[in-house]
């Protein structure tokens, strides 16, 4: 049987764990929980500890996705549950979570009902990330930013590296395990009200995910990024080219610009390909390693 961490990143969430916690313990009676307190200045430490639970400090402030890189450093278990220590997450949920990896996923993701969002705007700017998300990987992505998730370990430590120490590693790890040929499964979730005030500003936050959303966009499937920007530069360039020789019977210095910038655009497409590959050396081997053990 394989042994289960559960991690939970957390910033001033004293208004949860003390119910969040013991729910927990009932509900998986033999988990190792670590909550890694990203800097707290409430008394989510000292609640902790009267729970005897596992508290790893962070020093000063170092963000959500360093919380989870730290804990996932410090986790012993074969299989690793991330949940929000904001009250959102249901432990009840975290049975069906783990059965999914008995299906053979490798990752499997709670993902929030529509009605569940903290708000329209929210959730409105999630479906848009995740139809965006499942164009450039090929898979429908039913939830790209959800926190609550079940893993193996071991092949989550190996994007480690990747991760932002924002709020976005969700996205990140996600898009990783689908360019490495992980099966990843959704498991539909009520989310529940958060406890306390969220610690995301929407339209700071917003512009800055969208940003990582691109950036992900060209470490994991550059092709599908730069392939429709170049073939719209040429379908430009040649439309103008049409135009300015029927009408003026000459080829215009902006045709050739754009026809030069879908060239340059398909090649960065084509490196950034090569680049992208070279993140995924180790993924084999670890499975060979694996089969034989």
């Amino acid at each position: 049987m394989e042994s289960v961490s559960i991690i939970l990143p957390c910033f001033n969430e004293e208004a949860s764990l003390h119910l969040l916690l013991p729910k927990i313990q009932t509900v998986c009676p033999h988990a190792e929980i670590i909550v890694v307190n990203d800097c707290s200045t409430d008394r989510s430490r000292s609640i902790c500890d009267q729970l005897s639970t596992r508290v790893i400090s962070h020093p000063y402030r170092m963000g959500n996705g360093a919380a989870i890189k730290t804990g996932a450093r410090h986790a012993n278990g074969d299989v690793i549950i991330f949940m929000d220590a904001d009250g959102q997450h249901n432990p009840n949920d975290i049975p069906l979570l783990l059965k999914g990896l008995d299906n053979g996923f490798e990752m499997v993701v709670g993902a929030r009902t529509l009605n569940t969002h903290a708000s329209f705007l929210r959730g409105l700017a999630n479906r848009t990330y995740n139809a965006f998300a499942s164009y450039m990987v090929g898979r429908k992505i039913l939830d790209l930013t959800s926190g609550f998730r079940v893993v193996r370990a071991r092949h989550f430590r190996k994007f480690l590296y990747l991760l932002p120490n924002g709020f976005s590693y969700p996205t990140t790890i996600t898009m990783a395990f689908f360019r490495a040929g992980f099966p990843i499964s959704y498991i539909p979730i009520n989310a529940e009200k958060r406890e306390g005030k969220s610690k995301i500003n929407p339209l700071r936050d917003g512009s800055r995910f969208f940003l990582i959303i691109l950036k992900i966009g060209a470490l994991f499937s550059p092709m599908r990024l730069f392939l429709p920007i170049s073939a719209v530069l040429f379908s430009s360039g040649l439309s103008l080219y049409t135009y300015s020789f029927i009408t003026q019977g000459r080829f215009t210095n902006m045709s050739v610009l754009l026809f030069m910038s879908a060239l340059f655009t398909f090649l960065i497409g084509i490196l950034s390909e090569q680049v992208s590959s070279l993140h995924y050396r180790g993924i084999e081997e670890d499975f060979r390693r694996t089969d034989r053990e």
